[in-house]
């Protein structure tokens, strides 16, 4: 089943339902699997496992998953590459946003990242750090959860009321009985954002990591996010509260004005 699921599509005659079921059998691969049998998608997507077994027999034929005979699994393969790479490569603000966040991890000694949204994930377009950090690698593609990082708080906290809404109620169905805590988790965010213009993550996604997020507005009126941290270690909670949260806001204000 998916994360986000629009009731509206079942009456929408131009809405391709052998595309979307498609789209769902790639999205499973998101999960953290490497390589998946039809079963594992099925139970992953919710599709009954005939309809599956079509899907994946149809996107391995077409170039987008690879067929392993040793494992009985499929894993994907280069067309889903292709096709991401020229999205990531072809990304205006990626490009325009590089050279400020290079400067600005170098400076300050912080990972920072540029994040787009996935359904109920953030998923990293860029990532810089300065060369001296080696951990808190995170590569383009890299996946993160909505709820309880500093990119998604900041997305959440910069979306329009009835959008918000909508990925709430999403939320709530995901996690359940853990959602009232976590839910007044992202109501404190999201105070915070309404006061100061960022929010943060304090080891809420990992116990280890502290970073603060900032939304980025693109001209076209889609936004993503840009975020700052560390491992504790490396980064105090202080300092992320202070000066760099405030420089962050700063420059997604630089790169803003780029007109991206």
């Amino acid at each position: 089943m998916s994360d986000l699921e629009d009731n509206s599509t079942a009456k929408d005659r131009k809405f391709v339902e052998a595309l979307a079921r498609g789209l769902d059998v790639l999205r499973a691969f998101t999960h953290g699997s490497v390589v998946l049998g039809n079963q594992d998608i099925a139970r992953l997507t919710g599709l009954p496992k005939p309809t599956v077994s079509r899907m994946t027999y149809t996107l391995t034929k077409l170039g987008y998953l690879s067929y392993a005979p040793q494992l009985e699994k499929y894993q994907l393969d280069s067309g889903v590459l292709a096709l991401g790479y020229a999205y990531v490569s072809n990304l205006r603000v990626r490009q325009l946003a590089k050279p400020y966040m290079d400067e600005f991890a170098r400076r300050t000694n912080t990972t920072v990242g540029l994040t787009c949204r996935d359904r109920l994930s953030m998923i990293y377009v860029e990532n810089c750090r300065p060369a001296e950090v080696t951990t808190l690698r995170m590569d383009a593609g890299v996946r993160l959860p909505l709820a309880t990082t500093a990119a998604g708080r900041a997305y959440l906290a910069a979306t329009p009321v009835l959008a918000r809404e909508h990925l709430m109620a999403a939320l709530e169905a995901k996690y359940a009985e853990a959602w009232p805590e976590m839910k007044a988790s992202l109501q404190e965010s999201f105070a915070e954002y309404q006061e100061h213009g960022f929010c943060f993550s304090l080891g809420d996604w990992d116990r280890n990591v502290i970073a603060a997020g900032v939304p980025l507005r693109l001209s076209d009126g889609n936004i993503m996010a840009l975020t700052c941290g560390g491992p504790q270690y490396q980064v105090s909670e202080e300092d992320l509260k202070g000066s760099l949260a405030q420089q962050l806001a700063s420059l997604a204000r630089d790169i803003e004005s780029l007109g991206v």
